[in-house]
């Protein structure tokens, strides 16, 4: 069995994601390729997962390195599961550029790397990479997983379910700790061993539609109650999706800081006493940025010094489903996949995030009818935005990427069309090359 992982210069993640394969018996003696266009980052990447294969009981892990496009197919060549978590641009320049430019007219963004107009031009830059990574894929390992971790997820998702020949599913983390969030923020943890839930949406924005106890009883009044009063008694990291409580009727799963740019309610020049009211936290993406870098150098020097690191297996959904197909045993994920009926009042060409059941047979969606209308509501403003993102990514027109900005709800809600215009047109020609091909 051969592993994949594209971007293994994302190093903490590559350490999680195989990490995690290294932990888990079916996948231990797994050919593992990692691939990178960074050689300092790539190289960095093999030194921690060797340590972790080295010092993992059980684990004999076969650890190749592919430096370059030019070694790609051969990273590629023969491979079961292909792991994807690159970053196109990476913090520098094109991240800081997302956040720069939009604020000379007027536009903040909290994290800006799965909607509005930070989302939208991380994925144009973003597909025409995956768009190679599939010719390479149908080539010369056309009965792969394509396991992509990269954001924004629907739209990039969405892009290789429908226009590629890719077996392909996305993955997030934030719907395996939806309700454990919820419950610990509201003092409800004596609720969190046996309960029962369900969770479908779309990716960051997926609705906890139901959660009981062990006994079969209802939380939500008592969860509706107390995120009502923790929002009155005053600030906490979690306001926005408590309002949405308030609001819509159901909490979501991404935090509150994505959602708070998700939406034309809470970032708002006009009333700029809501950031404060909300905890908004602008500019989180390239704060954090700053500090994970700084985080990761100190641990790749703590590694130079012993070459040892310990593991334990994550939530992360990846090594859980090969294992369920390696296995032929049932596991059940929230995935992101091509809607076609799961969802009935959304679109069947969205990418949806469902429960999805795994096994040899591969993924299997759920279906799972309607959404209370107000949440299909809220879904379809953000899988405009995704759908008609793609359409410029596919037809290389720049009057879609526009279009993509015009109908954003937060763009919208702040910016002119004349403005909106001249921002995609300033943020085209900041990114160069990887924008080149828009005309």
């Amino acid at each position: 069995m051969k592993i994949t992982f594209m971007g293994a210069g994302s190093t903490v993640f590559a350490r999680n994601v195989l990490g995690d394969c290294m932990c888990t018996p079916a996948l231990q003696d797994a050919e593992v390729a990692l691939y990178d266009i960074d050689a300092t980052r790539l190289k960095e990447s093999e030194r921690i997962v060797s340590a972790i294969n080295k010092n993992t009981n059980g684990s004999r892990a076969e650890i190749c390195c592919y430096l370059g496009q030019e070694n790609r197919r051969a990273a590629l060549q023969g491979a079961d599961f292909v792991v994807n978590a690159i970053q196109v641009g990476g913090y520098e320049p094109c991240t800081v550029t997302d956040f720069e430019i939009p604020k000379k007219y007027g536009l903040r963004q909290t994290i800006g790397d799965t909607l509005g107009i930070g989302g939208i031009m991380r994925a144009l830059r973003t597909i025409p990479v995956l768009e190679d990574f599939a010719r390479d894929m149908e080539n010369v390992c056309p009965d792969a997983l394509f396991l992509n971790y990269t954001n924004p997820m629907a739209i990039l998702s969405g892009y290789m379910q429908r226009y590629t020949g890719v077996k392909t599913v996305g993955l997030c983390h934030s719907v395996q700790t939806c309700s454990e969030t919820l419950l610990t923020e509201l003092g409800m943890t004596d609720k969190l061993e046996g309960r029962r839930e369900c969770i479908a949406g779309i990716n960051h924005m997926a609705w906890l539609l139901t959660i009981t106890d062990k006994d079969g009883f209802d939380l939500y009044p008592e969860i509706r109650k107390r995120a009502a009063e923790k929002n009155a008694a005053g600030t906490h990291n979690d306001m926005v999706r408590f309002d949405y409580i308030r609001n819509f009727g159901y909490y979501c799963t991404e935090s509150s800081e994505h959602n708070a740019e998700y939406n034309p309610f809470y970032i708002k020049s006009r009333y700029p006493q809501l950031i404060e009211k909300f905890n908004i936290p602008l500019d989180e993406y390239p704060t954090r940025c700053v500090k994970q870098i700084a985080d990761w150098a100190a641990e790749r020097d703590g590694l130079t010094q012993n070459g040892k690191t310990a593991r334990v297996r994550s939530k992360e959904y990846a090594s859980y489903i090969m294992e369920a197909i390696v296995t032929d045993t049932p596991y059940k994920i929230g995935g992101n996949v091509v809607n076609c009926g799961c969802i009935e009042n959304l679109p069947a060409e969205a990418c949806v995030e469902v429960p999805c059941l795994v096994d040899g047979n591969g993924i299997t969606p759920c279906r799972l009818g309607r959404l209370p209308v107000q949440l299909a509501a809220m879904n379809m403003t953000n899988i405009n935005v995704q759908l008609l993102t793609i359409e410029a990514a596919r037809t290389k027109k720049r009057e879609h990427i526009y279009h993509a900005a015009m109908l954003d709800p937060h763009t919208a809600a702040e910016l002119s069309i004349d403005d909106i215009r001249s921002l995609c047109d300033e943020l085209i020609a900041a990114h160069g090359s990887y924008m080149a091909s828009y005309d």
